[in-house]
C-alpha cells in the first residue's frame, strides 16, 4: 500500500511538474504597416523582460509544420525592450538567417514570434497572419491576437497580458 503512494506522489508530482514547464502564448507581437504599406513587425515584451529566438515563419497555406518556405530566424538572446522594424528586415545586430522570398506570399501562413523563457514565468510573444489579413490594415493599424486593432489599443492588450 505504501508502494502505490509513493508511486502516485510520485507520478502526480512528475505531471505537475512537467505541465508548469510549457510556455504560455500571448498576444504580444503584433504587424502593423507603413504609410507606404511596407509591414512592420511589433514586439511588446513583458516590462524589462529579455526575450530570444525572435522569428518569421511563413508556410505554404494546409503544409501544417511543412517546410518554412519564407521569413528568418535568429539566435539571439539577451534582446530588451520593445521592436519594431520591417517585417523582412530584423535589426542587423541580430545576424538573422533568412529563408525564401522575403516579402509576404499569397496562400501562406505566418507566425512571427519571440520567445521569454524563465523558470516560472515563460511566455512565447506571437501572432499569426496571413498576406490578405496584412494587406487589409491601414496605417496605424496593427493586425493582433486574431484581429485588426490600433496602435494604442494593442498596446494596452498587451500590458494587459502580461
Amino acid at each position: 500500500m505504501r508502494r502505490a503512494r509513493v508511486m502516485a506522489a510520485g507520478v502526480t508530482g512528475g505531471m505537475l511538474l512537467l505541465s508548469g514547464c510549457t510556455a504560455v502564448d500571448l498576444p504580444l507581437a503584433g504587424v502593423r504597416v507603413g504609410t507606404d504599406g511596407t509591414p512592420y513587425a511589433v514586439f511588446r515584451p513583458c516590462g524589462d523582460d529579455g526575450y530570444q529566438g525572435p522569428h518569421l515563419d511563413g508556410r505554404r497555406r494546409g503544409a501544417g509544420d511543412g517546410p518554412v518556405t519564407t521569413g528568418w530566424d535568429a539566435r539571439r538572446e539577451g534582446l530588451h525592450g520593445d521592436a519594431g522594424f520591417p517585417l523582412f528586415t530584423p535589426p542587423e545586430g541580430w545576424q538573422a538567417r533568412h529563408r525564401g522570398k522575403q516579402e509576404l506570399l499569397p496562400r501562406h501562413d505566418y507566425v512571427l514570434g519571440f520567445g521569454h523563457y524563465d523558470s516560472g514565468d515563460s511566455y512565447n510573444g506571437v501572432v499569426e497572419f496571413t498576406a490578405d489579413q496584412i494587406g487589409r490594415l491601414k496605417p496605424g493599424q496593427v493586425w493582433a491576437d486574431g484581429r485588426t486593432m490600433s496602435r494604442g489599443a494593442f498596446g494596452r492588450l498587451a500590458e494587459d497580458s502580461c
